[in-house]
């Protein structure tokens, strides 16, 4: 029964989305059918089928919830026309009974559409299709008679209990309305009170059946035999809504392009002003001082310490001075612009200190006795940013 159960769950749960999309809108009196079925059953254990078969007939009422899941109420009953006794031989079905009817089933049932759990509903009934049953309910055995077991008379009682019961439905649906249904639906019903409930799915205590039943689905509000495709109506108010928030993702993507046009405007003018930067020719700022000393101005480009060829003459003006005047000394001090960081501006000075003292002594040949230098960080000497990227050699002469 446990087994049952969570198959019945499971069904709904995966059948839950599909019944928004397919379902909607839809009317309680939609969707219903009225199946007449017979057939025959006949216990399954201990009994061959055809030769103890009786005849069984009974009425299904089933409302379809969505394309997958079905439910329903059942109504059968069982014709007493063999011999489902044997002595030695007991199952839930072997009993006593002279009644026309001895058996009667009324109960619920589920139904899972293979076709459309698995292939998606195609907005109709298919020619064939293919569903699993469960069900429970009530069960009542009609019981007659007298029998003799050990010298002592035994009366037959009716006897109450439950079911339930597992098959298939083989369906045809016939005509282009399928308003008409065909089905083979064999099953198994198990008497759940004969025995103990750990063996209530014993074989003993089933009957198999083998039905064949004729369906007709009333018609719906859709004017189809068949559930339908049925899109949400949309009121006023929903559709504002959407067309305010497009009004509102417009409105968006429109400043987020003219922030992306200003960005560009930004991005082409500081290529420009870069250009127009590299272009430049370094300068050269000379200060002679009379007699004492003398100033002169190295200057480099942008976040490099490497002395250009234009500015060499600057260095060998001071290498010259130095030999000239044995006595003289330099101090060279290296600034760097405001770009970057000050670690960086920091050892950039440095460095462009440095490379005028090595120049000096490597390629001119002044003693490094005479020269000291430092770097600055950056420098503010200048109006213009860019000319503060220099070394300042600055000559003393003793008198």
């Amino acid at each position: 029964m446990k087994k049952i159960v969570l198959l019945i769950a499971l069904v709904m749960g995966a059948t839950a989305a599909q019944a928004q999309v397919t379902n909607e809108g839809s009317k309680f009196s939609d969707n219903w059918s009225l199946t007449l079925k017979g057939g025959a059953v006949s216990p399954m254990n201990h009994f061959a089928f055809w030769e103890n078969a009786r005849g069984i007939a009974g009425l299904e009422l089933r409302k379809q919830v969505t394309s997958v899941l079905g439910l329903g109420l059942e109504s059968e009953v069982s014709f007493n026309t063999s011999s489902w006794y044997k002595p030695g031989y007991a199952t839930a079905w072997a009993d006593h009974s002279n009644n026309i009817v001895d058996h009667q089933l009324v109960g619920m049932f589920g139904t899972i559409n293979f076709n459309n759990w698995f292939g998606g509903y195609k907005g109709y009934r298919q020619a064939f299709e293919v569903e699993a049953v469960v069900g429970a309910g009530w069960w009542h055995a009609y019981k007659t008679g007298k029998w003799l077991v050990n010298d002592v008379t035994i009366k037959a009682k009716d006897q109450n209990s439950w079911y339930t019961k597992a098959g298939l439905n083989f369906n045809f649906n016939l005509g282009e309305a399928k308003a008409w249904t065909i089905a083979f639906k064999p099953a198994v019903v198990w008497n759940m009170e004969y025995a103990q409930p750990n063996s209530r799915f014993n074989g003993n205590n089933a009957a198999v059946e083998l039905e064949a039943g004729l369906t007709y689905h009333f018609g719906n509000s859709n004017g189809q035999h068949y559930m339908t495709y049925c899109p949400k109506q949309y009121t006023q108010s929903d559709l504002d809504a959407v067309n305010a928030k497009v009004n509102d993702l417009r409105s968006q993507l429109s400043n987020t392009q003219s922030q992306l046009d200003a960005a560009n405007n930004r991005a082409d003018q500081l290529e420009r002003d870069l250009k127009a930067c590299n272009a430049k020719k370094n300068k050269v700022v000379t200060v002679d001082k009379t007699g004492e000393s003398l100033e002169t101005n190295v200057f480099f480009d942008q976040g490099k310490y490497v002395i250009s060829r234009a500015q060499q003459p600057n260095v060998e003006r001071v290498a010259t001075f130095l030999k000239n005047h044995k006595k003289a000394t330099v101090t060279i001090k290296g600034y760097a612009s405001p770009e970057g960081s000050k670690e960086i501006n920091e050892k950039l000075a440095k460095n462009r200190a440095k490379a005028v003292r090595d120049m000096l002594v490597n390629q001119y040949k002044v003693s490094a006795k005479r020269i000291s230098y430092d770097g600055q960080g950056v420098g503010n000497m200048f109006s213009e940013p860019d000319w503060n990227r220099v070394s300042i050699c600055n000559i003393l002469q003793d008198k």
